[in-house]
């Protein structure tokens, strides 16, 4: 497999997608992972906006920390990528307050509640500067 060849005919896609429905790039939530630095960069490289948000929710540090790097070296590397974070930790508890104690308790439900939460602040950014939500399946 032709690794370079891959990576254009990923980003020709992307760029394609993103012009054929009318928006001006893509935003991404950065988790400090493999999968987010990889969807980011491939936005990026496309020369369309991105902006990559770290939104942590109960974050580890190391997470954070190699999100917040992530988003760094991404606007040193790309001009056409911004970066913002929002620490989401405060608007979690006080939702997951609001749950009777059988729903808190059940890891799968606030993890997929964390995952709600990104999703509305990815949704928000994406809708407001007429951007595509670049996701990843995990």
């Amino acid at each position: 497999m032709e690794h370079k060849k891959v990576i254009e005919h990923i980003v020709g896609w992307l760029r394609e997608y993103s012009d054929a429905s009318g928006t001006n790039g893509f935003a991404v939530g950065i988790s400090g992972g493999i999968d987010s630095a990889l969807t980011s960069t491939l936005c990026a490289l496309t020369g369309k906006k991105v902006i990559a948000l770290n939104m942590p929710i109960l974050q580890h540090k190391e997470h954070d920390d190699r999100a917040k790097e992530h988003i760094e070296w991404l606007k040193t590397n790309f001009s056409n990528v911004s970066g913002d974070e929002i620490e989401l930790t405060e608007v979690f508890l006080k939702l997951q307050s609001l749950f009777p104690n059988e729903v808190t308790t059940h890891h799968l439900t606030m993890a997929n509640t964390r995952a709600r939460l990104r999703m509305m602040r990815l949704d928000a950014y994406a809708s407001c500067h007429k951007l595509l939500v670049a996701r990843r399946g995990n």
